[in-house]
Order: structure tokens, then C-alpha cells, then sequence
């Protein structure tokens, strides 16, 4: 009995470790969040790609993806995962060029990998590591803004227009380090919204009304904790993006995510789901990421993966 648990042990640890967590997923679904009448939006959500110079497939990967033709990308943060990464994050998005895309940062966009112990997750959140690396952030920065013409959403708001629909987003640094600022979120969006008031019903000569714009307000976050959640719901957001729990990354078929790395319910630690808080909802797509740390390259029953959301106007959802 014992022979036949080691050798199953060994079985799932090779499946993981060499087989799965090379398994790139595009996960593909349907959100009807739009005005009525809006033409659909194609969104890229990609994450986690905690990316090392010498992950070729990845990149590749990733890469082709540019073929799917999106209409905006949103990528929620741990881009890196090496001191050389941003080479490789390079050669996965350079094929993007040109494509609207917004982005916050993940704390791994800040701090190299350290070895820790994976039976400390269940004792709650990941911690700071002192022997932790400082990565060159700025340079990954310069490359979104620069190269990519993608926006920062770093306790930031911004907006673009995309097939006829005006997009409102704001987002918060990553929050699992608490580098988010909720406070700055609210003068955000209004600065936002007084540099372009045509968002909202307006006045022309005193007396005649401006029609406002369909418009979709969207929350991007790296780690959906609980506080920021809800406060992206207070802020009006229809739609949040989020990465950071890996979908669990070790999962147990028919059970789920065993851990989450912040405190969000496991039952929402991947995928589309309703993000309910006060009187308000909005619809959470969480992914599971395209990579792992590199001193911990395992997924059990959690492929990584990217997904293709297509959004559709409310009235016309299937």
C-alpha cells in the first residue's frame, strides 16, 4: 500500500511539475455588461506570467494570442518572475503593439522570487521577504507606456473608446503589499471624468441635453482582496479584472482551490463570477495566470491560463 501511495505521489508531482503547468489554457466567455446596443468588445485578460528570460514556450505562447485580434488587453500584473524577465515579457507582447491595453502591477513586478515554504499558504497570505530582490520595475513600466501605448492604472483612472463604447477604468496597485491607495480612487475618476464630461449627461447653451455616451466602468486590481472589491463596487464598477490567487494553483478535483493567497472566497479564486457588496454587483473575472514562481513550478488540476472575454451589450447576452 505504501509502494502504490509513493509511486501515485510521484505520479501527480512529475504530472505537475512537467506536464501541467506547461498546459496554456485560453479560457473563453461571455459577459453581457454593455448598453444596449453596443457593438461586442473582445478582451484579453492575461496575468501571473511571472516570466523568466528562458521560458520560451510561454512566450510563444502568449504571443500567439496577438492572432485572436482583441480589442483591448488587460493584464493584471506579475509580469515578472526573473532579474532578466522583462526579456522574455518582450517576446511574448511585442505581437501586441498597437492594441489598447491597460495594466497594474503585482508585487512580483517589484520583488524577485524567494524559496518559502508552500504549507505556510495555509496559514494565510504570503509575507515580504527581506532577501527578496529588488526588480526593475521601471524599465517594465516604460515598456507598457512606451513601446506598447498600454495605460497605467496604478491608483490611476483613465478612459478610451473601443467599438463605440466609452470605457472608464480605474485600478490600484498591488494590493497584496498594500500598495493601493482606495482614498485616491474617487478624485481619480473625477478628474477623469471633468477632463472628458461627456460621459455624463451634459448642457449645451443652458438648455439642451446631451445624450451621454454608452459607457462601461471597469476596476482592475492585481490581488482581489476583499476591501478592494468593494470598493470598486461603491465606485461603480460593472466590470473587475484581477489576478494574483493562481486559481489556487493546487487544486483537488471535485473540491477546488485548497488555498487562495488573500481573502477572497475559494469559490471565486478563478473564473467569471458576481461580485455582490451593499446594493451593488458587479461581474469578477479572476485568473488563474499564466505562470508560477520559478521556485515553486507546480499546478495540479489548474492549468495556467488566458481568457478571452467577449462583451456584450446586457440586452442580447446568451
Amino acid at each position: 500500500m505504501a509502494t502504490a501511495i509513493g509511486a501515485a505521489g510521484a505520479a501527480a508531482f512529475a504530472w505537475g511539475a512537467l506536464v501541467e503547468r506547461r498546459r496554456y489554457t485560453l479560457r473563453q466567455v461571455e459577459v453581457p455588461v454593455l448598453p444596449a446596443g453596443a457593438k461586442p468588445i473582445r478582451v484579453l485578460h492575461v496575468s501571473d506570467l511571472h516570466m523568466a528570460p528562458w521560458q520560451r514556450d510561454k512566450q510563444q505562447w502568449v504571443s500567439a494570442l496577438a492572432a485572436l485580434e482583441p480589442d483591448l488587453i488587460v493584464d493584471t500584473g506579475d509580469n515578472l518572475g526573473h532579474e532578466r524577465g522583462l526579456e522574455g515579457v518582450r517576446r511574448a507582447f511585442d505581437a501586441f503593439a498597437g492594441i489598447p491595453g491597460v495594466f497594474v502591477n503585482g508585487s512580483n513586478d517589484y520583488f524577485g522570487p524567494v524559496v518559502k515554504n508552500p504549507f505556510g499558504y495555509f496559514l494565510g497570505p504570503s509575507r515580504a521577504h527581506s532577501r527578496a530582490k529588488r526588480l526593475d520595475t521601471e524599465a517594465m513600466v516604460d515598456y507598457f507606456e512606451q513601446e506598447l501605448g498600454w495605460i497605467d492604472l496604478d491608483n490611476r483612472a483613465s478612459a478610451i473608446d473601443v467599438n463605440g463604447t466609452h470605457l472608464e477604468f480605474f485600478g490600484v496597485d498591488d494590493p497584496h503589499k498594500g500598495f493601493d491607495r482606495l482614498d485616491l480612487i474617487t478624485a481619480a475618476i473625477d478628474e477623469e471624468r471633468e477632463a472628458d464630461p461627456l460621459g455624463e449627461e451634459s448642457w449645451l447653451d443652458d438648455d439642451e441635453p446631451v445624450t451621454p455616451r454608452p459607457t462601461l466602468t471597469i476596476g482592475v486590481t492585481h490581488a482581489p482582496y476583499r476591501r478592494v472589491l468593494n470598493s470598486f463596487v461603491n465606485h461603480g464598477a460593472q466590470l473587475i479584472f484581477a489576478g494574483h490567487t493562481h486559481g489556487g494553483q493546487v487544486c483537488v478535483p471535485g473540491f477546488g482551490a485548497l488555498v487562495t493567497n488573500c481573502d477572497i472566497p475559494r469559490t471565486q479564486v478563478k473564473g467569471l463570477s458576481l461580485w455582490h457588496h451593499g446594493l451593488h454587483t458587479a461581474f469578477l473575472n479572476v485568473s488563474a495566470g499564466l505562470g508560477t514562481s520559478i521556485t515553486a513550478p507546480f499546478r495540479f488540476a489548474c492549468p495556467p491560463e488566458a481568457t478571452l472575454l467577449t462583451l456584450v451589450s446586457a440586452d442580447t447576452g446568451r
